[in-house]
């Protein structure tokens, strides 16, 4: 057995999503992913069976094991009872505490969520928050975000929400024993732990970049870099 299929059968999602594979390809014809994305879970769980330490590494430190959306499209769908999306995460982590994500455009990305989405869970109990949604990073939007933060208590108030304010409702403000207790779950879980794997891994890969992670220009690079090949379309 390979050192690294070794490392994901440890994995309890790797243990429930990989039973045994007749590559039949019906992942890979139900994937939204696969639609857009060179992307074939089919592919993947034939690579990791294969338990070629050369391959699997391979594929710890390709872009593509970030293109699932973890739909789970693939689970109910397949004669086998396997879930790809389940073997997709046990390489995802594997790759995360090797650092091997650092290698590849999509994986250096686990530092932007980090720093956005998992700091806005422990800092404002939100995944995402109006008030830290910075409508330049999201061309995409058009105007809409930047007037929503310009008027998003108006806004929330007519929904019935509770825009940074103490009560029920919508938006509200997360008290500071609420958010305590968040950060308590992240540190006796090892969420915290893995955090800090994330930046370590991130700050030695922009040093090789020639860049400072604590800097906003290597956020905005990993942030914003597209190198066009993603895509099959």
């Amino acid at each position: 057995m390979g050192r690294y299929f070794e490392l994901l059968s440890k994995d309890v999602r790797f243990e429930e999503g990989l039973n045994a594979c007749m590559n039949c390809g019906v992942c890979t014809a139900v994937c939204p992913a696969a639609e857009f994305y060179n992307y074939d879970p089919r592919q993947i769980v034939d690579q990791v069976q294969s338990r070629d330490d050369e391959t699997i590494e391979s594929l710890l430190k390709s872009d593509t094991i970030w293109y699932c959306g973890e739909c789970m499209s693939c689970k109910p769908r397949c004669p086998r009872n396997n879930t790809p999306a389940y073997v997709i995460q046990a390489l995802r982590t594997l790759s995360q505490k090797l650092g091997f994500f650092t290698e590849s455009e999509k994986g250096r990305q686990q530092l932007a969520i980090k720093r956005t989405i998992g700091q806005n869970i422990l800092s404002m109990g939100y995944c995402v928050h109006p008030s830290i949604v910075k409508a330049e990073m999201h061309p995409e939007q058009g105007p809409v975000w930047e007037w929503i933060t310009e008027n998003a208590a108006e806004v929330f108030e007519r929904v019935g929400g509770n825009y940074n304010k103490q009560g029920p409702g919508a938006m509200r403000k997360i008290d500071d024993e609420t958010l305590g207790e968040l950060e308590k779950i992240f540190e006796v879980s090892g969420g915290s732990d893995f955090y800090d794997l994330i930046e370590r891994f991130s700050r030695k890969k922009a040093l090789e970049m020639g860049m400072d992670a604590d800097k906003e220009d290597y956020f905005m690079q990993i942030y914003t870099a597209n190198n066009g090949q993603h895509s099959h379309l």
